[in-house]
């Protein structure tokens, strides 16, 4: 059930103490023998609150010096891309890691005048670099919880390949810094912030510049400039803040307009989320509301979360679009308008995103791989070309240059956004008119998300299901066509089950912060059959985890 005042201004009881938060940064030591308050990386990083001993300042020198030790056993010897968003958090953090890395001799480049970095821009950096200095490897650290509400931090490593860590490399990472908390730090390198940012080893990046001037390889920015989109880009209080501005000038959208340029760490200028937090998520109608409000004042209204990695986009006719809808749109687009791009080339999605986008891609004649939850699935891909787009149901997704080289292995809702003006440039149709057309082609589902309780103990149990153990046969009416514990597209564990219908399915999969388990659902019967389905997928969970 949604909060009585979900979607509407935030009002002063419900903004963070940026003192305090901050205070208890640098004054709160976790408990290293409380799994809540040691390192621990999800599918974007380690994540957590000062306030609660999740996120502080030992956290983020063990994890450092973590990924110090890593990247010299890995062989890793350039430079590290760094880059932090505008969370309160983010800056200490940022400071905290440079104290470490300087202490390392590790060559560090940071941004012009220490500006606010989006995640998409450190991974473009860090392909660019490694593209130009063979055999000399770079890689990055974006301090960001991403659309986390603003009493959080966040800090997510991308080794050489640009992309997320996958588990190999965050399991190594996360518990080297757990040994460095449990031992008071002692074998973490430390110098005065003061001293580590005026030392040899930190440089100045001109992340913005390297970005802007090269988008026209990934986006048709000459055919949106010619057709005078209006755009209305809202950076949500976040890191591209400066970057849609430049993107304007640059390319002379003399239409672009930013909607709301301001930069504070409560994030007071955000409606509330379903559940009345504050919450940079573009992909909430109720995170979304004052844009949604506005857009018929723009041909294409987008919103971008705090590191810029997610997207959500707003059209008159359509309102916000629901991040599936844009997916299969997106992709029916590309792969027809991506002359350049290997016929081999997949479409990449995780096992939660819609099934429209399988008939979607089965329809323009191209090979689906349908991975686990989690970016990472996809950073192989998109480095050597086989995947030419990857896209999870949350609004994540980044996708190939005209020629078919990568352009950022990591998750841009910067460019998602800017898509969406090119297709209405190039088609005269909004993604919301393009949605309707491939729903009365491939059929129109419902699909949502919702969570069912689950003990520590039942969520470790669904985490390694094995399919025999299903022995239904049938779901909402119809038989069960597929029950999966691994990946069809890469054969990795899904971390839990999904199991299929001719017109239906559903996923569910342990939370890693909450005792609940969440259900992934669609029909393409309708709402009803859905809640049919999210009902029976309950029971035929809790029928195994007994």
């Amino acid at each position: 059930m949604a909060h009585p005042r979900a979607g509407t201004t935030a009002l002063p009881e419900d903004l963070i103490d940026v003192d305090t938060v901050e205070r208890a940064y640098y004054d709160r030591v976790p408990d290293p023998d409380d799994p809540m308050q040691q390192v621990v990386f999800g599918t974007s990083g380690h994540r957590g609150s000062s306030l609660d001993g999740a996120f502080n300042e030992a956290h983020i020198l063990a994890t450092t010096q973590a990924i110090v030790e890593y990247r010299k056993s890995a062989g890793i010897t350039g430079p590290l891309f760094i880059g932090f968003d505008t969370h309160a958090l983010s800056i200490p953090a940022w400071r905290s890691a440079l104290e470490v890395l300087t202490a390392n001799e590790v060559t560090v480049y940071i941004a012009e005048n220490e500006k606010f970095t989006p995640t998409p821009a450190v991974s473009f950096a860090i392909l660019r670099f490694n593209q130009a200095n063979p055999g000399v490897l770079a890689d990055g650290i974006v301090v960001t919880p991403s659309h986390n509400p603003p009493r959080d931090g966040g800090f997510k490593y991308n080794p050489p390949s640009g992309g997320p860590a996958d588990t190999n490399i965050t399991s190594v990472v996360a518990r080297r810094a757990n040994e460095l908390l449990a031992d008071k730090l002692a074998g973490v390198n430390r110098i005065p912030f003061e001293r580590a940012r005026r030392s040899e080893f930190i440089h100045e990046y001109p992340y913005t510049a390297t970005y802007v001037d090269h988008l026209h390889e990934v986006v048709d920015m000459a055919a949106i400039r010619d057709a005078g989109i209006h755009i209305g880009a809202d950076p949500l209080g976040g890191a591209s803040v400066g970057y849609w501005a430049e993107i304007g000038a640059r390319y002379n959208l003399t239409n672009l307009t930013v909607v709301n340029p301001t930069v504070d760490p409560t994030f007071r200028f955000m409606t509330l989320d379903t559940d009345g937090k504050i919450r940079m998520d573009c992909s909430s109608p109720n995170a979304m509301a004052s844009l949604i409000s506005a857009r018929d004042s723009y041909d294409i209204a987008t919103g971008n979360d705090a590191d810029s990695d997610r997207h959500g986009i707003v059209t008159p006719d359509g309102g916000l679009m629901n991040p599936n809808h844009y997916l299969a749109v997106a992709i029916d687009y590309l792969f027809t308008h991506r002359p350049g791009w290997r016929a081999e080339a997949a479409v990449g999605k995780t096992l939660v995103s819609s099934s429209l986008i399988d008939r979607v891609v089965a329809g323009i004649d191209r090979k689906l791989l349908e991975v686990p939850v989690g970016f990472k699935w996809f950073v192989d891909g998109l480095l050597d070309g086989s995947i030419a787009f990857g896209g999870e149901e949350s609004a994540g997704a980044s996708f190939l240059t005209f020629d078919g080289k990568p352009w950022s292995t990591d998750k841009d809702g910067i460019i998602l956004a800017l898509l969406a003006s090119e297709m209405l440039a190039t088609t005269g149709k909004t993604p919301s008119q393009r949605y309707r057309e491939l729903a009365d082609r491939y059929g129109e589902s419902a699909y949502a998300r919702i969570d069912a309780p689950a003990s520590r103990a039942q969520k470790a149990l669904l985490g390694k299901l094995s399919a025999d153990q299903v022995k239904a046969t049938e779901l909402a009416g119809e038989p069960i066509t597929a029950v999966l514990t691994e990946a069809p597209g890469n054969g990795a564990p899904i971390g839990g089950l999904k199991v299929t219908t001719e017109n239906a399915w559903f996923a569910a999969r342990p939370s890693g912060t909450e005792d609940v388990y969440k259900i992934y659902a669609e029909s393409f019967k309708g709402a009803d059959h859905l809640a049919t389905v999210q009902a029976q997928a309950q029971e035929l969970v809790d029928s195994v985890l007994v």
